[in-house]
């Protein structure tokens, strides 16, 4: 059975203040647990006896063993797995000079959860390892983006920045670039592999702040060329888009 006092953490884990006041967050089914805590230390496991019998070495510092119908009650899936976990927040230290020779995104407060995932989903399947967000970003660590970046989180980082500040003080060589409708058309513009890639927020785009540092104006084009279409494309598409053309050049 779980106490009453787990219960309650798990259910304030899923707001923001608590999260940074106790430096927890949650994650539910296997894959995601598992990818995880590989990277994140676990402060404690709630699983039914079918799943810890499925995977007995797992390490955590603590361990609440539960029927079915009782994890039902405090999952947040259709279709619950039978796990959930609490793991630490990480911190990460860095510093602009070791953005050189790679490629970084930057969010100018993208706001929903599940795209924020679904970016940094994105960046582990081309090889970007930091995210840099702004401070009204959506937070890495609520519930729906952990869930939507299926275990990529292990292995991008995510730094919440002063997005000016932090752009002013990167390298002078590397290239900022950022999406805009009157940018230059991003499949036939010399592209670096070193450098910031913007994106901006979903209904607003970069803000006007924020534009002033960029470098590189890129257009994602629509096709036919001047024809009526979409009037913009969703910021997680957008994202893969550009990335994927990033590296395309390698």
């Amino acid at each position: 059975m779980i106490p009453k006092n787990k219960i309650k953490l798990i259910n304030n884990l899923s707001q923001k203040k608590f999260r940074d006041k106790t430096g927890f967050f949650i994650a539910e089914g296997t894959k995601l647990v598992l990818d995880l805590a590989q990277a994140f230390c676990c402060s404690l496991l709630v699983a039914t006896v079918d799943w810890l019998n499925e995977h007995p070495y797992f390490k955590t510092n603590e361990i609440i063993e539960v029927k079915a119908e009782e994890f039902i009650k405090i999952s947040n899936q259709k279709t619950p797995q039978g796990v959930l976990a609490v793991f630490e927040k990480p911190v990460y230290n860095w510093n602009t000079q070791e953005l050189r020779n790679k490629l970084s995104l930057v969010l100018d407060d993208v706001q929903d959860p599940g795209n924020l995932g679904t970016i940094i989903r994105i960046a582990d399947w081309f090889g970007i390892f930091d995210i840099f967000c702004s401070e009204r970003s959506a937070d890495a660590f609520n519930p729906k983006t952990v869930q939507a970046s299926m275990g990529s989180l292990a292995r991008v980082r995510v730094h919440v920045v002063n997005l000016a500040e932090f752009l002013q003080s990167c390298p002078s060589e590397l290239s900022i670039y950022g999406t805009f409708m009157n940018g230059e058309n991003i499949y036939s513009k010399t592209l670096t592999q070193q450098g910031i890639i913007i994106m901006g927020n979903e209904g607003n785009g970069i803000s006007d702040e924020i534009e002033k540092l960029v470098t590189e104006r890129l257009l994602i084009p629509s096709y036919p060329l001047g024809n009526s279409t979409a009037e913009s494309l969703n910021v997680s598409v957008a994202t893969a888009l550009v990335c994927a053309e990033f590296r395309r050049r390698i």
